[in-house]
């Protein structure tokens, strides 16, 4: 009887290559699958709206060929958990699969999406072994900037397939557990098929630097700040807010954390044990307004410079319940997403206005990554020793330079494999093949609203923001096709109509010419906007959106 051949290994990453956050990757074989992480992105700066992006799983939805198992979760941040409860709307019986911390925080997520009741939820802790279905995954911790972090060895009949989340190799923890050496040259030992790899910091070379570093740079500027300290940075950033407590509690100072999710965030980090601060240590914003000012520290969200958030309405005076105040001190403790650049530093410069003192890295070492720089990468390699390399987490430039980096430390460049979201990777005896590619790309979330903002959408915002509108309204009459009266013109973002008077005259002169033609009828509107559109361009070089209203009476 003839041996029945194995069927491959199946890996198709959904979202976080080519771009930095909205992980989410598909493992299956057989008809069985399980998936790890599914978070979001934040939006660039022309995704007028759009309050973060999704990865795109529809196509997984509408495949009746595989059943899926369960998600395991790497860690807690937003990237990587942040579309937890769209997931468990589509998929309402799949299990989860998480660290007590990262539990804890999807539990967050999933009440207020009123999705925790109905969701299985299973807490695991790094060193165990998660079985998901058939699937047998080997967690291991690793290092970055928020507790409770792994990666996984999944078992496969072709070898070890090794997913590292987000890491780094800090010997000085802040919570004092090391990357699992140990456990990672053991999987090399056994036989590494394929390593899935973390390349977010794979254009910068060394070592990354340790979070202990950080805490001296806080004493420092808290011991120099005249006024109240604010700390912003990611509400999931436990780690974070732990150095703050402490060197807050070193300058006697209270410490009031704000925000609705960070609050929500450091309450389960201190039932877990994660995070260390007495009841005395904590005040609410309004104990925080009567207490003298160096007695005080804020932790806030909006580091990213997001609008919304904390530090973003304090920016900018909208505030309900604190303003900007000389000698304040804001640190900015994190670095800017890609794209996210200019609202941070825009940010920046509105605090500076308002008279604070604003500290954030180079100025001071306030912020360290929480991913593996170049060295760390080789060390990775070496300890896991793969036959095969699929760079993941980061833009098109990272994964490449990372493939470099990989053939300069001996994997052969034939068995490095740089691929897109959507891009499924077969592995099987013979080694990796590259496959089809499945539809999809940004699902937008615009308030209530999942995936009805398209790029059309996204195009128009760009319009309306750069060059505004122009709507025109006329009225004519059905028979002689003659203007009523003479066309109205509303105007939003593209001139001020009350300084363009001349302007305008000569709109409504086109407009006249262009209606009166009886050969138009029945085709005004179209033609009126077609022919505005030229005459607005050639006067002043500029394409706003034009509307018109012919009404025939």
């Amino acid at each position: 009887m003839a041996k029945k051949k194995k069927k491959p290994f199946k890996i198709t990453p959904i979202g976080g290559l080519g771009e930095i956050g909205k992980n989410m990757t598909l493992f299956e074989m057989n008809g069985e699958g399980f998936l790890i992480d599914c978070g979001i992105m934040f939006p660039a700066n022309d995704m007028h709206g759009v309050d973060y992006i999704i990865p795109d799983f529809r196509w997984l939805e509408e495949r009746d060929d595989i059943r899926l198992h369960g998600v395991c979760f790497t860690h807690g941040h937003e990237d990587h958990i942040g579309a937890v409860q769209l997931l468990v709307t589509a998929f309402p019986d799949l299990p989860l699969y998480a660290t007590p911390l990262t539990a804890g925080l999807l539990q967050v997520k999933l009440k207020n999406a009123r999705r925790l009741k109905t969701t299985n939820l299973n807490t695991f802790n790094a060193g165990e072994t998660v079985q998901i279905g058939p699937f047998k995954l080997e967690s291991f911790h690793v290092c970055h900037s928020i507790p409770d972090c792994v990666g996984f060895g999944i078992n496969t009949p072709y070898g070890i397939v090794i997913h590292t989340g987000d890491y780094k190799f800090d010997n000085t923890p802040v919570h004092g557990r090391k990357t699992d050496y140990a456990r990672l040259a053991g999987f090399a030992q056994r036989g590494v098929a394929l390593l899935l790899a973390d390349s977010t910091n794979s254009d910068k070379a060394g070592w990354t630097q340790s979070e202990a570093v950080i805490e001296p740079a806080f004493e420092r500027v808290f011991r120099e700040a005249k006024g109240r300290v604010m700390v912003a940075t990611f509400a999931s950033l436990i780690s974070r807010v732990q150095q703050v407590v402490t060197v807050a509690r070193k300058y006697k100072r209270k410490v009031c954390i704000t925000g609705y999710t960070m609050s929500q965030y450091a309450k389960i980090a201190r039932k877990l044990g994660y995070l260390s601060v007495d009841d005395a240590s904590l005040i609410n914003i309004g104990q925080a307004r009567e207490m003298p000012p160096h007695k005080v520290v804020f932790m806030v969200t909006g580091s990213q410079g997001e609008p919304s958030a904390v530090l973003g309405k304090l920016a900018s005076g909208r505030h309900q319940q604190l303003e900007v105040r000389e000698n304040d001190t804001i640190i900015l403790s994190s670095h800017p997403i890609p794209g996210n650049e200019e609202m941070v530093y825009r940010t920046i410069n509105r605090l500076i206005e308002r008279g604070a003192d604003v500290i954030y890295d180079p100025i001071e070492a306030v912020h360290v990554s929480g991913h593996a720089c170049q060295e760390e990468m080789r060390l990775m390699l070496n300890l896991t020793q793969p036959r095969h390399l699929i760079p993941i987490h980061g833009e098109i430039r990272h994964l490449h330079l990372h493939a470099k980096l990989a053939a300069a430390s001996g994997i052969p460049k034939e068995n490095i494999t740089v691929i897109s979201n959507g891009t499924t990777v077969e592995l099987d005896g013979r080694g990796l093949t590259v496959g089809e590619r499945q539809p999809g790309g940004y699902v937008f979330v615009d308030g209530s609203g999942v995936g009805d903002v398209g790029r059309a959408v996204i195009r128009d915002r760009e319009i309306l923001a750069q060059d505004g509108f122009v709507l025109v309204s006329v009225n004519v009459d059905q028979r002689s096709g003659e203007l009523i009266d003479e066309p109205r013109i509303v105007s939003r973002g593209f001139v001020y109509l009350k300084d363009a008077e001349d302007f305008l005259e000569q709109i409504r002169d086109n407009i006249s010419q262009l209606v009166s033609r009886r050969r138009l009828n029945g085709n005004r509107q179209s033609l009126v906007e077609e022919s505005l559109g030229k005459f607005i361009y050639n006067e002043t070089k500029r394409r706003p959106m034009i509307f018109s209203i012919v009404n025939e009476v």
